[in-house]
């Protein structure tokens, strides 16, 4: 060992980790905790006292006054109490007497009496359930189909910060055939081919009144997620008959695109004040364009609130089918929008003339376009079907028989994912079985 390599070794293990600490670094609550910086020499006690004490006031907080990640998401999405107040922009129900302690009295009183004079066991009550509807949208309706529309976003999506007590129920059927219809009730869900043809609207009303109906598509723009899409506007109806008021812009049926889940679809009455002027907005008969049909509620209340107050209230969620695909082509003209996950394209290192520990066909169908091993396969599948017989069905036991011992390993592991319809061969499987994952057979094989 030289001298030179046994000095510095030595001063090494000279020099501990404590010296270093107490040298470079000065500690503020504990050993262990937070420094002050970084110093060429150890500073005085006076000093060191000084500076502790700044840094402790005016650069640390106590670890209790520490807000924490939701206390602080909490404080910056707090609403205003006045910008973000809620207004009331429909009716407000006048407040009647209400039950008293009296009429609870006698109504037990009177039961009472009922259960003297009748037995339960020989007499079977029937409940008319027609008039317990029609009770249950005179007193509890109205604040239950509010709270359900604002569930679903209804008003902050149509009026911002405005909402209204639908006192007015609406009785909305679309026809299903000649014997049954289907309702129109608080979010139900319904296809698209069950709307094509416009609904039958029922309300209650004076002879002498002024409404006007509105629906609204409120998640279908195809350009702008802030706007709707107006499907029906009738205007200046008088009473409860629909034929009497001014078609606005005629229905069309509801449109939601593939792979955009449900939307939801609005039916808003408004009564009218007076007889009101709408040839602003009049859209041309039969209304065929998306752009005519851009609509905002926010903006059209804004406009006609001296006029119109919302009071009725109904909203379904449409779905797409497989109508909807002639709807586009032949009555929009216009090519059908498929909104789907398209997965990013895998990134493969680039291919080398001797891979190592690669399998032979699988890295070589790697790099291969992915429509030319599916033609590759569909060919060999119409090989074994003939256009007049049943197609085959799949082998029961599809790999019973082991393949020639004569065959390379990649070979041998082409067939058997033949066999199985796995991997690049599932177009092999007949169209009558159901689709089923790759991994099916593999699971018998995990621990």
């Amino acid at each position: 060992m030289s001298a030179v390599y046994a000095a510095g070794k030595t001063v090494k293990n000279g020099i501990t980790r404590k010296y270093i600490k107490d040298i470079f670094l000065t500690t503020t609550r504990n050993k262990d905790s937070r420094w002050l910086g970084y110093y060429k020499k150890k500073l005085s006690t006076p000093v060191y006292r000084a500076r502790e004490a700044f840094y402790r006031e005016n650069v640390l907080m106590p670890l209790e006054e520490i807000p924490s990640l939701e206390q602080r998401l909490k404080e910056l999405n707090a609403p205003d109490p006045v910008i973000d107040k809620n207004i009331n922009i429909g009716f407000v129900k006048a407040k009647g007497d209400g039950v008293t302690l009296k009429d609870r009295l006698l109504w037990r009183k009177q039961i009472k009496a009922k259960k003297e004079e009748v037995s339960y066991r020989e007499e079977i009550t029937k409940i008319d359930l027609d008039e317990v509807k029609k009770n249950w949208l005179e007193t509890e309706g109205p604040n239950a189909i509010k709270n359900v529309a604002d569930h679903y976003g209804i008003f902050s999506h149509l009026y911002q910060h405005g909402y209204f007590t639908p006192y007015l129920p609406l009785h909305i059927a679309y026809e299903y055939d000649e014997e049954w219809v289907t309702p129109v009730c608080m979010g139900n869900i319904l296809q698209a081919s069950e709307a094509s043809k416009a609904p039958s609207v029922a309300f209650d009303s004076k002879p002498s009144d002024l409404w006007t109906l509105v629906l609204t598509n409120l998640d279908g723009h195809l350009l702008d997620t802030n706007s709707e899409y107006l499907h029906w506007f009738i205007g200046n109806i008088k009473g409860n008959d629909l034929q009497t008021g001014e078609v606005l812009c005629d229905y069309l049926r509801p449109f939601p695109m593939r792979g955009t889940g449900y939307h939801r679809l609005v039916f808003v009455l408004y009564k009218q004040k007076s007889k009101v002027d709408f040839s602003s907005i009049k859209r041309t008969v039969p209304c065929m364009s998306l752009k005519e049909r851009t609509f905002k509620t926010f903006d059209f209340y804004k406009r006609f609130q001296d006029f119109l107050t919302p009071i009725g209230l109904s909203f379904y969620q449409c779905t797409w089918d497989e109508s909807l695909t002639d709807f586009f082509h032949n009555v929009l003209n216009m090519q059908e929008p498929v909104f789907e996950y398209i997965e990013p394209p895998l990134q493969y290192r680039p291919q080398v003339q001797f891979p190592h520990l690669e399998p032979f066909n699988l890295y070589l169908d790697r790099y291969r376009d992915p429509k030319e091993i599916k033609k590759e396969v569909l060919l060999k599948r119409l090989k074994t079907i003939e256009p007049f017989k049943e197609e085959p069905p799949m082998p029961k036991y599809p790999v019973l028989h082991k393949p020639d011992n004569y065959m390379f390993s990649w070979q041998k592991h082409s067939m058997k994912l033949e066999r199985l319809r796995l991997g690049k061969f599932r177009d092999l499987r007949p169209h009558s079985v159901y689709p089923q994952e790759d991994d099916q057979f593999q699971t018998f094989f995990k621990e």
